[in-house]
């Protein structure tokens, strides 16, 4: 595949055995996509930045060190001898025990040495991560990210590769620059990341909302939009990008089907679109909500079931090559990393690569080398997916108790949800057409009264994040909406704040009893 990694050295899983967890060595000769087709060219959406990035010189002359006996003297590295550090020690959980009080009581310290790899310690050592490096990043992090995404993934077509970088608000940067010039217009959700919108902005791109359901973004509402362009009324060209957050979305915490996602699949067949598959939250899958009086789902028993319970990616289905998937360590390890990895075609790969010999390099060296050992080295394969599991189970529990408080304490006269299946957001509808000064037929317009409710939460003790925040296309749109984040706070902590947020929109849409007092608080439950 082309990403200069002994194959020998490394394991996959063979997904054809992964009931058993067989480890099986990887042919030298013969890729992961042996017998596949191979990706369709994007050279006609390539931008005239791009395709103007040529190989760097000092990078290209550092392959020459492999040659025995070379003595460099062309490079600016510096020696190791002068890196203040000689070995690195970090306290990792060990599968299955993966809390804080577990790591804290039996945790592994796992050491990284300057020198362990001429001692024949690992493959890995300071020596190396410290040190300038490919824009690739580590071959030794990077093998593992590879054979993660097969395993995961399986893209259906033979010449996909991999490469880290510093996170996918960078990765999506670079790839707008690969792909737009300014006046396009790039197609997102209705509601999207607002960093990535405010990404797009300074590059002179336009940002087209595409309707969105329960399960995300409606395929057939882009289809419409597409097959109706007129460049004469927009002004510009049919748009040809996607950036999509199919898995427990952004703000909104949708997560498209696996039909969603093939119908979504066809019309970029139909129209010829290339697809921004950012996926931070894909392993924060969480399993079916229940409701409080029903049992729990019983958890994935094995990687082979935990595998095959996650929405099928785009990447999974892509037999063209047409979309560049985005994943990240920032939401399942932690986001200081700084450390993820894109998946595409080898010409796309290519280009992005390009693009980092100028700007962002590599991921940090430290970042790496901790991710190496505690991914390849401590646990493996096996072991990430235990750790993912736990995740799982994990944001089951955050999630459910953010829904539980919500039955309890927001008022159903003007608040509706839906459970989320994945990510760390909770997307609260609020209907503003039963405001008071609604009824009473005064002129408001809705970002005013969102400003007001989101306010009346503040008053109370409770930070949302308004609706408009993530408006692909900017105003406030037909319908008020606030993101509620689950992640960070203690599930006391979330309980509470969503009883003050309620109190909140009591208050301010009057719902109060006749002695004055917030009405209905507990929602029938005590």
């Amino acid at each position: 595949m082309g990403w200069g990694i002994s194959w020998h050295q490394s394991l996959r899983y063979s997904r054809d055995n992964r009931m058993n967890s067989v480890l099986t060595p990887w042919s030298t000769t013969e890729s992961p996509g042996h017998g596949k087709p191979r990706a369709k060219r994007w050279d006609h959406i390539l931008t005239q930045e791009s395709n103007s990035r040529e190989f760097s010189s000092l990078k290209a002359a550092s392959q020459l060190l492999k040659t025995p006996g070379l003595i460099s003297l062309g490079g600016g590295l510096p020696s190791s001898t002068v890196f203040p550090f000689e070995h690195l020690q970090v306290k990792v959980p060990k599968p299955p025990h993966f809390s804080e009080p577990e790591t804290k009581d039996s945790g592994l310290l796992v050491q990284a040495g300057k020198h362990d790899g001429a001692e024949g310690k690992s493959l890995y050592d300071i020596h190396i991560a410290f040190n300038y490096g490919q824009a690739t990043g580590s071959a030794q992090l990077l093998r593992f990210v590879t054979e993660h995404t097969e395993i995961v993934h399986l893209p259906p077509y033979q010449d996909w590769q991999c490469t880290l970088n510093v996170g996918s608000t960078a990765a999506f940067e670079m790839a707008l620059r690969t792909f737009c010039t300014r006046g396009d217009y790039i197609m997102t959700e209705e509601y999207s990341f607002c960093t990535a919108l405010e990404t797009a902005l300074p590059l002179g791109l336009k940002c087209l909302g595409i309707k969105m359901d329960e399960e995300g973004l409606l395929p057939f509402h882009m289809d419409d939009l597409l097959t109706n362009w007129s460049v004469s009324e927009r002004g510009a060209q049919k748009p040809f990008l996607l950036y999509t957050v199919p898995t427990g979305q952004n703000p909104t915490g949708a997560t498209q089907s696996a039909q969603r996602r093939r119908e979504l699949y066809a019309v970029a067949q139909k129209h010829d679109l290339y697809i921004l598959e950012d996926e931070p939250y894909y392993f924060l899958q969480m399993q079916p909500h229940t409701g409080p009086d029903a049992p729990d789902i019983p958890p994935p028993s094995s990687h082979d079931a935990f595998l095959d319970a996650l929405v099928p990616s785009l990447l999974s289905m892509d037999i063209d090559g047409r979309v560049m998937r985005m994943d990240s360590f920032s939401k399942v390890i932690a986001p200081g990393m700084r450390t993820g990895w894109i998946t595409a075609s080898a010409q796309i790969v290519e280009r992005i690569v390009r693009h980092a010999e100028v700007s962002t390099q590599m991921p940090s060296g430290v970042s790496q080398l901790v991710l190496f050992k505690l991914l390849d080295e401590t646990w493996g394969h096996p072991g990430y997916l235990d750790w993912l599991i736990w995740m799982r189970l994990e944001y089951t529990r955050k999630r459910d108790n953010i829904v539980i408080a919500c039955e309890r304490f927001l008022p159903r006269e003007v608040a509706s949800w839906v459970a989320p299946e994945a990510g760390m957001f909770h997307w609260i509808k609020v209907d503003w057409r039963k405001h008071p000064l609604i009824r009473r037929g005064q002129p408001v317009q809705l970002l005013e009264l969102e400003e007001k409710i989101w306010r009346a939460g503040v008053d109370s003790g409770v930070l949302t994040a308004k609706g408009s925040w993530f408006r692909a296309e900017g105003g406030g749109g037909e319908e008020m909406f606030f993101r509620a984040t689950f992640a960070a706070a203690g599930e006391k902590d979330v309980t509470q704040a969503v009883e003050r947020f309620g109190k909140g929109l009591r208050v301010e849409f009057g719902l109060l009893d006749h002695d004055g007092a917030v009405n209905g608080q507990a929602n029938g439950h005590q």
